[in-house]
């Protein structure tokens, strides 16, 4: 595809939904950007014959479909423990070689979690698991995007890395590579007090490898479909577009057919093509 409208730009999360099924849904209805997790049901990371493989490439290049693997933000990348920090490494390698297979560029991982307690040392490791898998994934030319996670409440147990525009400061100056870049979530952004304008002030767009979106009202994590919450989705456009970004967007909320509905909400936010 030569000239991509906003509209056409924007993508959707499948979540753990079959591949297949995903992309059949995609292809339908001309969507040409999907983030998919590999880790349960259908699209497990061990469940990938060759043909299957051969078969999704297929339908991707038929359909222009771009896919991006979504890892979980559930496996915790600043993990210490003996032997299961090793699984994480092995989990973070196995993604980048599905990607390698399925013809992905992309994917997104995360910087996992503290328990209010080591922090300093969760946050070595987890730059440490980061630089092994970019290392790893430069081999292929894979590009992981770190995504700014979710502000968790004070008193919550587990607080996630990569929250706030220092922490991912941590992350972007310790890891220098054409491998390591930005999924920019707004809806987590909106969480915190430096809101969407101060990470784009922070990092600009130029790292950016897909923005995520969806709905909050800015004091709990909760993916509400757009226009159910306080994100103002005319101004994350125009500030996106005007700062020179052309990548796409990712619609991470509610089932498919809610993605559907919104895409169309969405991209009359935007700036209009001529």
């Amino acid at each position: 595809m030569t000239s991509m409208t906003l509209r056409d730009r924007i993508g959707l999360d499948a979540g753990s939904t079959p591949l297949e099924e995903a992309l059949e849904f995609a292809s339908a209805n001309g969507f040409h950007y999907m983030d998919f997790n590999a880790d349960t049901g259908a699209n497990r990371l061990d469940g990938w014959t060759d043909q299957r493989v051969r078969t999704v490439r297929g339908v991707c290049e038929r359909h222009d479909v771009t896919l991006t693997i979504h890892t979980t933000s559930g496996v915790n990348v600043a993990e210490m423990a003996p032997f299961v920090g090793d699984g994480v490494d092995r989990y973070l390698a196995a993604n980048v070689d599905l990607a390698e297979r399925l013809g992905c560029r992309r994917l997104v991982v995360h910087g996992g979690f503290h328990f209010s307690s080591s922090v300093e040392a969760r946050k070595a490791a987890s730059i440490q698991r980061l630089q092994r898998a970019v290392a790893y994934a430069e081999r292929s030319g894979r590009v992981l995007l770190l995504e700014n996670l979710n502000f968790e409440p004070d008193d919550a147990e587990v607080h996630y890395l990569a929250h706030t525009v220092e922490e991912c400061r941590m992350y972007f100056d310790s890891i220098s590579s054409e491998s390591f870049g930005w999924a920019f979530t707004v809806n987590h952004a909106h969480l915190v007090p430096e809101g969407f304008d101060g990470f784009l002030d922070a990092f600009g767009v130029d790292r950016i490898g897909e923005v995520r979106l969806a709905d909050n009202v800015g004091h709990r994590e909760v993916h509400m479909l757009p226009g159910q919450g306080n994100i103002d989705f005319g101004a994350v456009f125009r500030r996106l577009e005007a700062s020179g970004y052309g990548g796409f967007y990712t619609m991470s909320f509610g089932s498919l057919r809610d993605k559907l509905e919104a895409r169309d909400w969405l991209a009359a936010r935007g700036p209009q093509d001529p």
